[in-house]
């Protein structure tokens, strides 16, 4: 494999991420005392940061890796909505299709750190479905972006927020068919069957075990073969890609299937390695339409940036020497 070709093509890649974006801001401070009114600490904060969230971290995973990459969700029409744009544009996410209500408020999510551990974390958001009239102007913007863009594969990302309702997901499931568009799929477990026909399904272990709500005694090839045909009778999706934790990813296709190890990694923060893992693995597939290829790299990715504290993108030329080294 030429990992140097395979990269520099992900620059001819038009990738489309519909799902829930949120900002995720960081407040890392020190704790040296208890607090007098109540036995909680007392953190004296030392500096505030501001990242991209949610499926908007699944965009900035594409961004990284080169793809011309449009983000499609609704925000509020807050200053936290402001400063997610921003953020958009600072990093060359395209925003022309980004839905703003009033109706809505940005979701924000507010982790408090400490010597690089969380102390707390508070949500400010609105998680009840959109409404019809936001729906209509969602797949209003997604059609103009296809008709206009003509991306190669669309990414739903789902954090059960309110924007990827039953409808919309089966309107741009439709609607990609129509186009000739990839799907690829992060779900939650609100709508886990709702994505009938989609090309790459990729839950996490806990997530699909609950979904199909089985017993499962042990991980092996097996089981997660199972799995698959169970998950297939319910959605009828071509290829099934289960993260494992430290275990790895699975992956099954009409006619391949493997269990890919972890590579030994020094873990610091497993936040938002599954954005990570989707997109990589959405970028090479829809550059190569090799899934084992696609499911090797991407479970290279999800390592790399559980190095890093805090959601973080991948190092495009980090990943690529990687990808030299272990994969030969």
């Amino acid at each position: 494999m030429n990992f140097d070709q395979l990269f520099q093509d992900f620059t001819n890649l038009k990738v489309v991420v519909f799902g829930d974006v949120m900002l995720d801001t960081y407040w890392w401070g020190n704790v040296e005392r208890i607090s007098p009114e109540a036995p909680v600490p007392v953190v004296a904060l030392k500096n505030k940061e501001l990242r991209i969230g949610g499926a908007g971290n699944v965009a900035l995973n594409s961004v990284a890796l080169g793809a011309e990459t449009f983000i499609i969700s609704a925000i509020g029409n807050d200053d936290d909505g402001k400063q997610l744009t921003q953020l958009f544009d600072q990093y060359n996410i395209n925003t022309d299709f980004l839905i703003e209500s009033s109706k809505r408020i940005t979701t924000n999510k507010i982790r408090i750190i400490c010597r690089n551990q969380q102390m707390m974390r508070l949500d400010a958001e609105i998680t009840k479905d959109v409404d019809a009239d936001i729906e209509t102007k969602l797949l209003n913007s997604l059609k103009s972006c296809f008709e206009n863009n003509h991306p190669d594969i669309l990414i739903f990302e789902d954090y059960n927020k309110g924007i990827l309702t039953e409808n919309i997901i089966s309107k741009v499931i439709d609607l990609c068919k129509e186009y000739k568009v990839i799907t690829a799929v992060d779900p939650k477990r609100k709508n886990f069957f709702a994505y009938k026909g989609v090309d790459i399904f990729k839950p996490n272990l806990k997530e699909v075990v609950e979904g199909l709500n089985l017993l499962l005694d042990e991980v092996n090839i097996d089981s997660l073969k199972i799995i698959h045909k169970a998950l297939q009778s319910e959605l009828q999706h071509q290829i099934s890609f289960i993260t494992l934790s430290e275990k790895g990813v699975f992956f099954q296709s009409s006619d391949e299937h493997k269990l890919i190890p972890t590579h030994i990694r020094n873990i610091a923060d497993v936040s938002g390695a599954g954005d990570t893992v989707i997109a990589t693995a959405s970028l090479i597939y829809a550059a190569t339409k090799n899934m084992r290829l696609a499911a090797e790299i991407a479970n290279i990715a999800g390592g790399l940036v559980c190095e890093e504290v805090g959601t973080a993108a991948i190092n495009k030329q980090k990943l690529l020497d990687e990808c030299k080294l272990l994969l030969k």
